[in-house]
């Protein structure tokens, strides 16, 4: 047994030697290290002592059982100075060799010359998107108190007592768990514009806005109500939105891989093989688009009627996606 094992030692030896040499003789490189991966999906390089070397086809390669991350392998090839990638993750090299380094690859050239014969494994790359609709737990509202008067100083004093009167209210109406916070002030002087002539100040212009962030949104319409009671005239913007997202995402993403490994399954079977292993898995989750009620036509109408009418507010649903992008190895008897 002892002298088995050294002479498998020499003929590992031998076979790297002469794998070298032959490299040489043609005028390539032979280069030694271990396969890594690249960032885009399915991309492959080796990893040397000295510097990295990007595969530039890997692809020929890809169903061998031995060609994995983190192997060892041996190639010849050329070192391609012409070829830029988009990553120049390494050196760009055109394998004309690529094999298994050490015993493993003196057990895999003994298995080819005895014609053995090995699943083999092709990778394919799949994806999977998923919608989740989920009813919002919040909701914004952005109001304001704009007044006019000749000077600056009656502007802002007009402004200063309406905003109080609308805070109290909106603090009133939205509740003790409500945040009423002030988003934006301006204070502008209103010109009058003629043809060829300097423009004159015809008077001033305050704006007050408060934004009102509350989590029970049987509430939206009556702060709304109170607060063009309590003064404001413009409703800025009116906004839903999920806080506690982390379930639906969760399950947006569930879904969206489930449907990416259907497909691997499916590629599978019309090949007439199954699902080896899953070699990488990314995630891309889409935009959260927030439906928007637009209060600001109607606001207009309101402030004149405000107590006549109450604000209807009708709550749509918001739109989670995922998307996943799966790579696979489908096992086929050769």
């Amino acid at each position: 047994m002892r002298r088995s094992g050294l002479m498998s030692a020499a003929s590992v030896a031998v076979l790297s030697l002469l794998f070298v040499a032959q490299a040489a003789a043609q005028g390539e490189i032979a280069v030694r290290g271990r396969i890594g991966r690249t960032v885009e999906a399915g991309g492959r390089l080796i990893d040397s002592p000295k510097q990295k070397y990007l595969l530039l086809n890997a692809d020929r390669w890809q169903g061998e059982t031995w060609f994995g991350a983190g192997a060892e392998v041996e190639a010849t090839g050329e070192v391609r100075r012409d070829v830029v990638t988009t990553q120049m993750e390494g050196t760009p090299f055109q394998a004309r060799t690529l094999r298994a380094a050490g015993a493993a690859g003196a057990q895999g050239t003994t298995a080819a010359a005895a014609g053995a014969s090995l699943p083999a494994a092709t990778r394919v790359v799949v994806s999977g998107d998923s919608l989740v609709q989920a009813r919002p737990d919040t909701a914004m509202i952005s109001v304001a108190v704009v007044t006019q008067a000749q000077t600056a100083l009656a502007a802002q004093q007009e402004n200063a007592r309406r905003s109080e009167a609308m805070v109290r209210a909106l603090k009133s109406a939205a509740g003790a768990g409500a945040e009423v916070e002030t988003s934006g002030y301006s204070l502008q002087p209103q010109y009058n514009y003629r043809e060829n002539q300097t423009p004159i100040i015809r008077g001033y212009e305050a704006r007050n806005t408060v934004t009102v962030t509350l989590g029970d949104l049987s509430k939206v319409g009556p702060v709304i109500d109170a607060a063009t009671a309590a003064g404001a005239n413009n409703i800025d913007n009116l906004s839903f939105t999920l806080r506690r997202d982390e379930p639906a995402r969760d399950q947006a993403l569930a879904a969206a891989t489930r449907e990416a490994l259907r497909k691997a399954q499916v590629m599978a079977v019309a090949l007439g093989g199954r699902v080896g292993r899953i070699v990488e898995v990314q995630e891309s989750s889409g935009g959260r688009p927030i439906p928007i009620y637009d209060a600001r036509a109607q606001a207009r109408g309101m402030v004149a009627q405000a107590m006549e009418a109450k604000t209807p507010v009708e709550i749509g649903t918001l739109d989670i996606r995922a998307q996943v992008q799966l790579v696979a190895e489908i096992i086929t008897e050769r």
